[in-house]
């Protein structure tokens, strides 16, 4: 009877205008509020904020004069090495002695430099032409280092200037004295053949491992210098405790100019 009672009240009655009509809860308001300030943020950050990228490449460090290969002018066996690898020598220094049928042959250098490779013995068959030698463009001792940055060619135009370079050498150990600092300093936008970048370093090997997945664009990075060991600044306090060798490997990561988020979130 009791519920037949409620029942027939509730018919009488059926809206209940007496009573209060609660909307919501308060944790709904609440998860209302904090909707509307991440929507907000989002679209500030949207319209006002940037995004950073970054591009990896493979890099050599050079003194950014290249090198040249050294060819034997004469054809003939080679008697004589009368240069180390590494040392550095001045133009028309003697590198090789060579016998040939009118008699001894000096093989000189062509510019002033540091021979990076030594490709005959005493001993070997030379021919007219012949690669004897790699020798690396240095005028002086304390010339700085650059480093040469090979960066796909799509990627070469979203390179800023003075865009900022870390360089991982293969020769120093990142976990413990970290990235070499520098910036760009140029950027040649024409494509490099395995060719030219062989002629630039003077080692044929290079030029194609460089252009391995297609022609890439080189990229001139300035280190920067600092008063370490090395003289260049690391991303440690310190760097290693030693001096960097041109002709060195790195890997390098460039960022690119920066991005606003709408540019790219919307089609």
């Amino acid at each position: 009877m009791q519920f037949r009672q409620q029942a027939l009240a509730k018919l009488q009655s059926p809206q209940e205008l007496d009573l209060p009509v609660r909307l919501a809860r308060p944790q709904g308001w609440l998860a209302l509020g904090v909707t509307v300030v991440v929507m907000a943020a989002a679209s500030v950050w949207a319209m006002t904020g940037s995004v950073a990228s970054t591009v990896s490449a493979p890099a050599i460090l050079t003194h950014g004069q290249g090198s040249y290969v050294l060819q034997s002018p004469v054809a003939g066996q080679v008697t004589a090495v009368l240069a180390r690898q590494g040392e550095r020598l001045p133009a028309s220094a003697p590198v090789l002695k060579v016998r040939t049928s009118q008699g001894n042959s000096v093989v000189r250098t062509v510019a002033a430099g540091r021979v990076t490779t030594l490709a005959a013995t005493i001993g070997q068959i030379v021919q007219t032409g012949t690669d004897v030698a790699a020798v690396e463009k240095v005028g002086h001792a304390d010339d700085p280092l650059y480093a040469t940055v090979y960066v796909p060619a799509q990627n070469a135009a979203a390179i800023p200037a003075h865009a900022a370079v870390d360089l991982t050498v293969s020769s120093v150990p990142a976990q413990r004295y970290g990235v070499l600092r520098g910036q760009v300093r140029s950027v040649d936008r024409a494509a490099q053949s395995d060719r030219s970048i062989a002629a630039f370093l003077g080692d044929d090997q290079l030029g194609r491992q460089f252009t391995r997945n297609g022609r890439p664009v080189a990229v001139t990075v300035q280190l920067t210098a600092s008063h370490t060991t090395s003289g260049y600044r690391w991303s440690t306090s310190d760097g290693p405790p030693f001096r960097l060798d041109s002709m060195t490997l790195a890997t390098a990561s460039i960022r690119l100019a920066d991005q606003h988020p709408v540019d790219w979130l919307l089609p």
